[in-house]
């Protein structure tokens, strides 16, 4: 139980500062993908059948509040889970270092994925000029990663949950 609220409230901020960043600042694009740092956080630390279906939930909360094809942040997201998922289980070490890598990984299949979505699913003859600007938000997500992972990780010690620890 405690899981479902620290990740709840956690990702409802995530969402409100998404939302509304884009409107106070002059971001664009550039808006960091949090939700997308707490589904790598929550597939490297907390492994189950509940934190898949978490992470299902987080996207579809992303969907319900900024997602322009209703499902799409669900299915993502639990793909991006997945991915940190089985990178936690299948190498010896999960470092704040895989963290950021499976952050940033995440981020362009997130967003090439929501890219050929909304083309049809044909192959568009501008994407190359699209790729700099999605390596660029990728970078700025995984940059904050290592922040978002402390964070979390210092308020699920303060409520007392046991997780799998992430080793430098």
């Amino acid at each position: 139980m405690r899981l479902i609220g620290l990740f709840s409230i956690a990702t409802l901020i995530a969402l409100v500062l998404q939302t509304t960043l884009p409107r106070l600042l002059p971001l664009g694009l550039f808006v960091p993908d949090l939700v997308l740092i707490l589904a790598v956080d929550l597939g490297l630390r907390h492994h189950g059948s509940l934190s898949a279906a978490m992470a299902f939930a987080m996207g579809y909360a992303t969907d319900a509040f900024s997602g322009s094809q209703l499902g799409l942040n669900a299915l993502t997201l639990t793909l991006v889970f997945l991915l940190a998922y089985w990178l936690a289980r299948s190498l010896i070490s999960t470092s704040v270092v895989i963290g950021v890598v499976a952050v940033f990984a995440g981020v362009m299949f997130k967003d090439i994925g929501g890219y050929f979505v909304s083309s049809g699913w044909s192959t568009p003859p501008d994407l190359h000029t699209l790729i700099p600007p999605m390596l660029l938000q990728a970078t700025i997500t995984a940059l904050l990663a290592p922040w978002v992972f402390g964070v979390m990780d210092r308020a699920a010690r303060i409520i007392g949950l046991r997780q799998r620890a992430a080793r430098e």
